[in-house]
């Protein structure tokens, strides 16, 4: 007789810096996180394959490198004919779920790049009344495209909320085009940080908030599949601590902006860095001789020092709001009784500038800070409890490895390695290198970074520029030894490490079957 498939929950945050979790980090409270971290193994040297939300979360779902996915930025839709993890475990009898924040699609739609994330279709609440999935290979979905007050709020936790008695729901939010700004929201006086919010608690009650219904609704699902009797591969997907840094009380007031330590720019770290490193520390500066069209990060990175603290307050807070909500989703496993039959992984999809080398929320800058991802995978019985691994992982494998601690076999498109012996301690590792991806325009920016257990190496397309990191002598990233002649020997082995890399990642959809 065959043994029983395992439950995959999939928990995910938005833009989160690896070190933000309070088994790390004792100015931040996480106590859920904090559990699944002493009941599994936490990974500390896990990456994103490209630091921007769209490809990541794509990759993260389909195992696939945005070069070969097709959504490689965010304004570029996920083709809805690419292959995912969810039409393999739906295939194999699971009940499949995305709850909460998707983001394959853009803020727009024009035929070829048809989107259903994109105003007026986010409000118009007749659609999604009558619409959860299939979608990107999940049976069910349930979505909300907005961070914090962001206009593009709707779909179906605007349901939610209406549902709940907030009928006025659109009072706390910021209004879409062509509409006046609600009575919640004008003469608000607006600041440089936090995306332009003022420094000031949220006026949404706490109990509507979105990681509210994220926990609400994953659980709900999870519990109609085990009451059906069937396996779930679910995704709880949450919103936060991507800005803008706006939380309700208590979160908002949680924590003290005098005891927040932001990162620093070292004096001169910058000189032997990329040019647009150094233009983000400029009043002004002009990209358009770096980048064909606007790009996340390009822009002035100036900052005022308190503003950033009392940003940085308010995103510990977002994460411990959702933190407490992750809480309701593990004690619900328990409560269920498939605690021990379910694998739970923690991560997120990109991490977070606060302060570090002078920059602040994210960009083509592949410092660990944006592209170095807190990671936890619990699995009782199967996965070391208390553990902490060096063992490198990376969110392409995500998919292969769900598929393979289930019993089932990864599809030959898919690029990641299997990571199961790596989690359940049988294996050291089961990659050594990490490519990431950014392509932010068609031509540029358009950088990879290649990182080893002890370097980093970056490429622009068509630059002369570069980035070279030795973390064992500089684990800060502070001195840049591309240009060093000293380095060179080093550089071209790296290089040529690189290009082996890249051809090792290439999929093969079909097996070889004959000699022609």
């Amino acid at each position: 007789m065959a043994s029983k498939r395992p439950n995959v929950l999939l928990i995910t945050s938005d833009q989160q810096h690896f070190s933000t979790l309070g088994c790390v980090n004792d100015k931040i409270k996480t106590p859920a996180l904090d559990r699944l971290a002493a009941e599994g193994t936490r990974f500390d040297r896990a990456y994103c394959n490209n630091p921007v939300c769209s490809p990541s979360r794509a990759t993260m779902i389909t195992g696939m490198y945005p070069a070969w996915h097709g959504c490689w930025t965010i304004g570029v839709k996920l083709p809805e004919d690419v292959p995912t993890v969810g039409e393999q475990f739906s295939a194999a009898g699971y009940a499949t779920h995305l709850v909460g924040k998707a983001h394959f699609q853009p803020l727009a739609s024009e035929p070829g790049s048809e989107s259903l994330e994109c105003q007026p279709v986010l409000r118009d609440l007749e659609f999604w009344r009558g619409f959860d999935g299939p979608w990107y290979g999940f049976d069910k979905v349930e979505l909300a495209r907005n961070h914090a007050d962001e206009s593009h709020v709707g779909q179906h936790y605007a349901l939610w909320m209406e549902e709940k008695g907030l009928t006025n729901w659109r009072d706390y939010f910021q209004p879409v085009e062509g509409e006046e700004a609600p009575l919640a929201l004008e003469d608000v006086p607006k600041r440089a940080g936090g995306y332009g919010r003022p420094h000031e608690p949220w006026r949404l009650p706490d109990e509507y908030h979105y990681s509210v219904w994220t926990a609400e609704r994953t659980i709900a699902n999870i519990e109609q599949a085990v009451a059906g009797g069937k396996p779930f591969f679910t995704w709880a997907s949450f919103h936060d601590p991507h800005p803008p840094y706006v939380a309700p009380e208590p979160w908002f007031g949680m924590y003290d902006p005098d005891q927040m330590e932001p990162g620093k720019l070292i004096a001169g770290e910058l000189e032997r860095m990329p040019p647009p490193h150094r233009m983000t520390q400029e009043d002004a500066p002009e990209f358009g001789e770096v980048s064909e069209l606007w790009a996340h990060g390009y822009h002035s990175h100036l900052h005022d020092g308190r503003e950033l603290r009392e940003d940085m307050a308010v995103y510990y807070g977002m994460i411990s709001l959702m933190d407490k909500q992750i809480g309701r989703i593990v004690d619900a496993l328990d409560e269920l009784g498939v605690a021990d039959d379910t694998i739970v992984v923690f991560t997120t999809d990109h991490g977070h500038l606060l302060g570090q080398h002078g920059l602040i929320a994210k960009g083509p800058f592949h410092y660990e800070d944006v592209i170095r991802l807190p990671f936890v995978v619990r699995w009782p019985g199967k996965v070391p409890a208390g553990r902490v691994s060096d063992a490198m992982q990376a969110l392409v494998d995500l998919p292969s490895t769900f598929l393979s601690a289930c019993g089932l076999g990864a599809p030959g498109q898919m690029q990641g390695v299997d990571q199961t012996g790596v989690w359940c301690g049988h294996a050291p590792a089961a990659r050594d290198w990490v490519i990431c991806e950014n392509r932010h325009n068609t031509t540029s920016p358009h950088l990879r970074t290649f990182v080893t257990e002890r370097y980093k190496l970056t490429l622009y397309r068509d630059r002369d520029w570069g980035e070279l990191f030795d973390f064992q002598e500089d684990p800060g990233e502070v001195c840049n030894l591309f240009d060093d002649p000293g380095y060179a020997e080093l550089k071209a082995a790296l290089m040529h490490a690189f290009l082996c890399a890249e051809m090792q990642r290439e999929p093969t959809r079909m097996p070889r079957i004959a000699g022609a």
